[in-house]
């Protein structure tokens, strides 16, 4: 990569030198680092401004023009300086290499400015307008129509790609965050080089590494592998909250979950404490006693998943919820549906996330069904179980998903009837093709000869718009296949 760079430079500064010394918009020669701190600025934003970025060159004396060279402790100087004003002075912070190189059996020393993707990259002093571009060879401020054009060619930064720490050296990276933990989800051995779990972290997007002064730790790296969420300030209210309550309302908390790990490292203590904490039913099977969960584990394993990976995190001071009652759980997060998302959708289809680095690295780490799948599984889980359906509400602020504990056919209201039918249709259509009364009956554990009553759900569902017949001209209703009405 830095080859890749220096060659890029190297040839930069040989069109520049001849035939006649010039300096050019990609690339700027100085013989020594200017005292003047804020004309420093406005070069380097104006060079994280440029398309492709842009190189200073040090060791060239511009009158009379000649090759002078640089020292190795004139270079460390210059690169550290350089560094500090990037890191303090530009909103966003700008990234830089360095490289010594010899040039004309001359010494110099190259700075790449790399191209920032979030533009306009201006002096944090002052304000947006505060941006400067290259032009004919020299640096000068952008006008507002120049500022909007970079504001086109800008990435929109992802939640998860912000810096959730302070600067921090390669050791503390390490302490804070459990990175042996993600590289036993990947199945993967850690490596026994610090540098290449370095290396790993950045690609995995979890640190950013700014001009060899230390690390940035992303949002992301400390969502997924923190050992402490409460070390990093902007995170601490998204810690899980698992609360188990006794009886079915919140007057009395019997339980909270204590975890404050990040999510994907703690993904699995944390589901095993929801299972301690759900209750079971005792079965007897070849004269012996066992017990067994009343809800799926892969159900729970989904819808907490999905509310880690869906929320929210511009809402400030709320985080995802597991609450647990006695005869449901509610999962919520931060943050209603997308807008392009209907409540009446959301099994099967595939999902647009707020999240898409955190939804990613969830499906590598085997911690989530793949894309599109999650509600889907969860649903024909608790269709096994014999569970009512499943609930899905968009409150305020907020989106929640509930699981009931089992009931019977006689127990449902008609309601929760006609959801099950809808629900089940879905699962039918994407397995089988559709839904008949008997696959209906199965779904609902009822005996055959309660056929009728499961006809009347089917009706009803038809009269509510839930469902449609998948062959319109088929006039028998004994063997007629239903499917969702967007089928």
């Amino acid at each position: 990569m830095i080859k890749n760079w220096i060659e890029k430079a190297l040839d930069f500064l040989s069109h520049s030198l001849t035939p006649i010394p010039q300096e050019q918009n990609e690339l700027d020669w100085k013989e020594e680092l200017s005292p003047d701190n804020a004309k420093l600025c406005r070069h380097l934003s104006a060079f994280a401004n440029q398309p492709g970025g842009g190189f200073m060159v040090f060791g060239i004396e511009d009158k009379p023009f000649r090759l002078v060279g640089v020292t190795q402790q004139s270079a460390e100087n210059i690169v550290q300086k350089l560094g500090s004003l990037c890191r303090d002075s530009l909103n966003p912070v700008v990234p830089i290499d360095h490289a010594i190189e010899n040039y004309q059996d001359v010494p110099l020393l190259f700075i790449h400015i790399r191209e920032s993707a979030i533009k306009p990259v201006h002096l944090k002093s002052g304000t947006m307008e505060d941006s400067y571009i290259r032009s004919g060879g020299t640096t000068r401020k952008a006008s507002r129509q120049e500022i909007g054009g970079l504001m086109l060619n800008s990435k929109t930064p992802q939640f998860e790609e912000l810096h959730a720490s302070k600067l921090k050296l390669a050791p503390e990276v390490l302490d804070a965050l459990d990175y042996r933990s993600v590289y036993r989800l990947l199945g993967k051995p850690v490596p026994q080089s610090n540098d290449e779990v370095l290396q790993w972290l950045k690609d995995e997007k979890m640190i950013d590494e700014v001009d060899g002064a230390g690390y940035y730790i992303t949002n992301f790296g400390a969502l997924a592998a923190a050992q402490h969420l409460q070390d990093f300030d902007g995170l601490t209210r998204k810690s899980i909250r698992l609360i188990k309550y006794k009886g079915i309302n919140k007057l009395e908390a019997e339980k909270e979950f204590p975890g404050s790990k990040g999510y994907a490292i703690g993904f699995e203590g944390l589901i095993a404490f929801i299972k301690a904490m759900l209750p079971s039913s005792e079965i007897i099977k070849n004269a012996l006693r066992t017990d067994t969960a009343v809800y799926p584990e892969i159900a729970v394993r989904e819808l907490v998943a999905n509310a880690l990976i869906h929320q929210d995190f511009s809402i400030r001071g709320s985080g995802p919820m597991i609450e647990i009652f006695t005869d449901r759980i509610e999962i919520s997060n931060p943050g209603k549906l997308l807008p392009s998302k209907k409540i009446d959708r959301l099994i099967r289809t595939t999902p647009e996330s707020r999240n898409e680095i955190l939804a990613a690295a969830f499906r590598r780490y085997n911690i989530c069904e793949e894309r599109g799948s999650g509600f889907e599984k969860a649903v024909a889980a608790i269709e096994l179980y014999g569970l009512p359906p499943l609930k899905f509400e968009e409150l305020e602020n907020s989106f929640r998903v509930t699981m009931y504990s089992p009931k019977t056919f006689a127990e449902l209201t008609p309601m929760e009837r006609v959801e099950a039918c809808y629900q089940h249709s879905i699962i039918k259509y994407y397995s089988s093709g559709g839904m008949t009364n008997t696959s209906l009956r199965e779904r609902f554990k009822m005996h055959e000869k309660q056929r009728p009553q499961v006809s009347l759900v089917i009706k009803e569902a038809l009269t509510q718009g839930k469902i449609k017949p998948k062959d319109p001209n088929n006039l028998s209703t004994k063997f007629a296949e239903y499917i969702p009405v967007w089928g």
